[in-house]
């Protein structure tokens, strides 16, 4: 079946799935979404009740702009998580156009320091759980007249600083983006696009405190725009990639990051 042969499903909402939806750019992207027509599975790790708390208020304020809303909480990196998240997403919305796989995290680490456990767990947490998110949606993905993948990268793949090492962080977001052009070639003659975004340095939901603010100050000098990125900037170029206007772009690994990589 190709892009043009499907048929869109009309009266019934697109459905996205997001992953790391509970705070910073999944859930700015949840709520920059949000609307009548839309249809969000929204997805924290839910490490503890507080996690999940926030995974809830998104919702319910995506709810309140008129998208019909559902969590799942899972820690992507366990097996078969993933899959039980896009069989969740099919169970409660009967379908599946959207994938943005956000969740991750990002670990200052020396290749001196680094051990066998995080470099595993880095794997599984990223590139991994997006093979096994894209695998386990492509039946879905087929049928959808606007299917679309978005992987979040990160400028650590492609800044490499002695004085600001991310050697497990990088390893795995470059492995992602390796596999999301293999699956942009391969998912292309369906009509379904895949492509990653690379933040620069993002502002996180609590914003600096006291004791990291110098951390920012650093991060906003480097940065040749002199500011970081607020997470809804970053949800901005996501759901171009989302809609109809970005139909003929895919493999791309896009940077937002105010300059941050150019040299």
């Amino acid at each position: 079946m190709t892009g043009a042969d499907r048929v869109a499903r009309h009266g019934v909402p697109r459905v996205v799935l997001i992953t790391g939806a509970g705070s910073g750019i999944g859930a700015a992207l949840a709520r920059r979404l949000a609307s009548t027509g839309v249809a969000l599975m929204l997805h924290a790790r839910g490490a503890d009740a507080a996690a999940r708390a926030r995974l809830e208020a998104v919702a319910a304020q995506c709810a309140g702009q008129g998208a019909a809303c559902a969590t799942f909480c899972a820690d992507l990196a366990e097996p078969g998580a993933a899959a039980a998240l896009v069989d969740a997403a099919l169970a409660r919305f009967g379908a599946l156009d959207q994938l943005v796989a956000n969740a991750g995290h990002a670990q200052r680490q020396t290749l001196a320091a680094l051990d066998a456990h995080s470099l595993a767990h880095a794997f599984s947490a990223m590139p991994a759980a997006f093979a096994a998110l894209v695998q386990h949606a492509r039946p879905a993905l087929e049928r959808s007249a606007c299917a679309r993948v978005v992987a979040l990268s990160s400028f650590v793949a492609h800044r490499y600083r002695a004085d600001a090492p991310f050697a497990a962080t990088a390893a795995a977001k470059a492995a992602l983006e390796s596999l999301a052009k293999t699956a942009a070639a391969e998912l292309a003659p369906l009509g379904i696009t895949v492509n990653c975004v690379a933040p620069g340095y993002t502002r996180k939901d609590a914003g600096p405190t006291p004791e990291n603010a110098p951390a920012w100050e650093r991060a906003a000098v480097a940065t040749p725009l002199g500011r970081v990125a607020d997470p809804a900037d970053i949800a901005e170029l996501i759901a171009f990639l989302l809609s109809h206007a970005a139909r003929h772009i895919t493999g791309q690994v896009i940077h937002v990051d105010g300059g941050l990589t150019l040299g």
